[in-house]
């Protein structure tokens, strides 16, 4: 009787279970799931869909200097006609070098290679050359990294920083470049950037190490060295710069925030002294204390003032700044984002500084492309610890040659919102001027002929 009971009970389970998956496949039929009533299959939706694979054509390097500095841009072109993307690779100082790296190197290693894969991508050809992090490869890295994220912006009709998160912020803050002969003169140039509306202004007083101060060194009456090299007194320097601040905060008022670059170009225990002085003028951050050989005097610099530091301007390599970052050493990480391969290792150095208080503020002088300061601000949109950006402003001759490069307004740098990072170059207007190939001249000497290591 218990067993008939039973019985009874799972066939009326079993029944209303069926009855309630074909009812059920009857509502997905009405809904458009499955197979519908006539037995049409429905449209598979456009995020599951396969995109067609695109593989790269080829790999070239356009070198160009509408501004005066040498510039070099990747172009990636691939099988999909009229597809292609660009990046910044300059290394200014050896652009031939970089030209070759490319050129010779890249393509061959990257024809026939899946556009999508960046990561992939990039991680074999860091180590195709066996040695790496060094700035000619790395630069040529970065082109191609850059220039493969700017397509694949394009294929998915986005700007960079969509596919990187979003954005965290609706404009990228800026600092512009105050300088003059005087303190007051800088003061005036400061004055200045703030009635355009920046609200950071990094001051020198004649450039770096204030090298207008100097007098005629003695190791050119002796003849030593080459005629074009520059000569730092070094002390003169040392007391200029807190009179520097004096004269900007007084005619300036507090509400600016200013910064200053070291350029590694004084003693360890001579920078910490010197900016022990600052600290009753607020600096948002000093550049550069020490040079990358000098990078243990961080912990003595940390127990010494609490003024804020940035510093990465030279570093190659993560074996340079990961562990300063994790003992919060500075305070910004200030790496050109061409020098460490691209926005690739930039977006995970972002991501480790987030985890100690490290806020970025990215190397962007006048001998970086607008591709690679759209790198930038696609970045800086994206990510939670941005600190500043260091900000140029494009002659005519370079928005000929880049148009869709980004804009300043009120010290903000926005970019187009076209998808990829929404700079083209115009080809014909590059060759129109050519890069020159010369070194720059980046020797500066004590007064006995020493080279001081920038």
């Amino acid at each position: 009787m218990k067993q008939q009971t039973a019985n009874k009970g799972m066939s009326r389970r079993e029944s209303m279970k069926l009855l309630g998956i074909g009812s059920a496949t009857g509502l997905m039929g009405l809904a458009g799931f499955g197979s519908n009533a006539m037995g049409q299959e429905r449209d598979t939706p456009s995020y599951a869909r396969a995109t067609s694979k695109v593989t790269i054509r080829s790999v070239k390097a356009i070198a160009t200097a509408p501004q005066g500095p040498n510039l070099v841009v990747v172009k990636v072109e691939t099988s999909e006609p009229g597809l292609y993307g660009l990046g910044c690779a300059t290394f200014t100082q050896r652009a031939a070098t970089v030209v070759t790296a490319i050129n010779e190197y890249l393509h061959d290693f990257c024809v026939g290679k899946d556009v999508d894969n960046i990561e992939d991508i990039w991680q074999s050809a860091y180590v195709s050359s066996y040695w790496r992090n060094g700035p000619v490869l790395n630069n040529a890295l970065s082109g191609l990294d850059q220039a493969l994220w700017d397509i694949k912006g394009k294929r998915a009709g986005m700007p960079v920083y969509q596919l990187l998160g979003g954005k965290a912020r609706f404009a990228i803050d800026c600092y512009a470049h105050g300088n003059g002969r005087t303190p007051e003169e800088i003061a005036d140039d400061v004055q200045r950037f703030m009635d355009l509306g920046f609200r950071h202004v990094r001051i020198q007083q004649g450039g770096y190490g204030a090298l207008n101060l100097a007098e005629e060194p003695d190791f050119r009456v002796a003849g030593f060295g080459g005629e074009k090299d520059a000569y730092m007194n070094q002390r003169v320097y040392l007391e200029s710069v807190p009179k520097m601040f004096e004269a900007v905060r007084k005619r300036c008022g507090d509400e600016v925030e200013l910064l200053h670059d070291i350029h590694e170009r004084v003693e360890p225990m001579d920078a910490i002294n010197m900016i022990r002085k600052l600290e009753e003028y607020r600096p948002f951050f000093i550049e550069d204390p020490f040079s990358p050989e000098n990078i243990a005097w961080f912990k003595q610099l940390r127990m010494s003032t609490t003024v804020p530091i940035a510093m990465g301007e030279l570093f190659n390599s993560p074996h340079e700044w990961r562990q300063p970052m994790v003992e919060q050493l500075f305070d910004y990480i200030r790496v050109h984002v061409s020098q460490v391969g691209g926005i690739t290792p930039a977006m995970k150095i972002a991501r480790l500084g987030e985890w100690f208080n490290v806020r970025t503020a990215w190397h962007g002088p006048p001998d970086v492309s607008p591709v690679g300061h759209a790198a930038h601000a696609h970045i800086d949109f994206a990510i939670w610890n941005f600190g500043i950006q260091e900000s140029v402003s494009f002659n005519e001759a370079m928005l000929e040659v880049f148009p869709g490069s980004p804009t300043i307004k009120n010290g903000y740098m926005y970019v187009n919102e076209a998808p990829g990072l929404g700079v083209d170059i115009d080809e014909k207007a590059a060759a129109r001027y050519p890069a020159h190939f010369k070194p720059g001249n980046w020797q500066v000497r004590k007064r006995d002929g020493t080279i001081i290591r920038p």
